[in-house]
């Protein structure tokens, strides 16, 4: 099948220490680590069977020394990769974008994180459809937390807006949507969804999507639920 959009997700490598460390305590580092893996071959799951995406991956950490390194070294194998490269995580964003758009010439983009492993391939064919059928300039999914979960681009290089967005913030979605108008977008909204930060976070995903790996990767976690 002939590629209508760009599935593009921003990643790290699940390396103990270095991913979700904000799920310690009451998860230990390699336990978090294990989420964050989880969470990861679940979301590569759901885009790889999304009908006309290209599934592209933007990674940055050592997928050597992460947590099932040979499970997820495997579902890449189905995706493009690339590596993120900027000096913060907007820059990064905007890159991945753009370097994406390299590979996939003319093609708009959605771009997700490994945060939203409850996500499903209908999910994410409806919140590409308005761009990847060219009815939209595009889209921006609000998370719980005041952030994002995906934004799509009918045309990628409106991405480099993300370079002046401060991220991780409770007011980023607002910030990301005034970026986007002044530069003459009108995002279109796509379904609110809560992305895992804190174990509160995990544990409220995890019951969203029972079957997958993420939510046995919670489960193994013991103790309180911290906010």
């Amino acid at each position: 099948m002939t590629a209508r959009f760009v599935l593009l997700v921003v990643a790290k490598a699940p390396v103990p220490g270095f991913a979700k460390t904000r799920l310690c305590p009451p998860a230990t580092p390699a336990q978090a680590a294990q989420i964050a893996a989880a969470a990861l071959l679940d979301t590569l799951d759901a885009v790889c069977a999304v009908p006309g995406a290209a599934p592209v991956v933007a990674m940055t950490g050592d997928l050597g020394a992460a947590v099932s390194a040979t499970e997820i070294g495997a579902a890449l194998r189905r995706v493009t990769m690339i590596p993120q490269r900027g000096w913060d995580f907007g820059a990064r964003l905007a890159n991945a974008h753009a370097d994406a758009a390299a590979v996939h010439a003319g093609l708009p983009i959605l771009q997700i994180g490994m945060d939203t492993p409850q996500v499903t391939p209908e999910s994410l064919a409806a919140a590409a459809a308005p761009v990847a059928h060219g009815v939209h300039d595009s889209v921006l999914g609000p998370a719980e937390d005041g952030g994002w979960w995906a934004l799509g681009l009918a045309d990628p290089r409106h991405a480099q807006v993300l370079a002046g967005v401060p991220m991780s913030r409770d007011d980023t979605g607002e910030r990301t949507l005034r970026a986007l108008g002044a530069c003459g977008l009108r995002p279109r909204p796509a379904a609110k969804l809560s992305d895992v930060d804190t174990m509160a976070d995990a544990r409220a995903v995890a019951a969203a999507c029972p079957d997958g790996r993420f939510a046995r990767a919670v489960a193994a976690v013991r103790g309180r639920a911290v906010a």
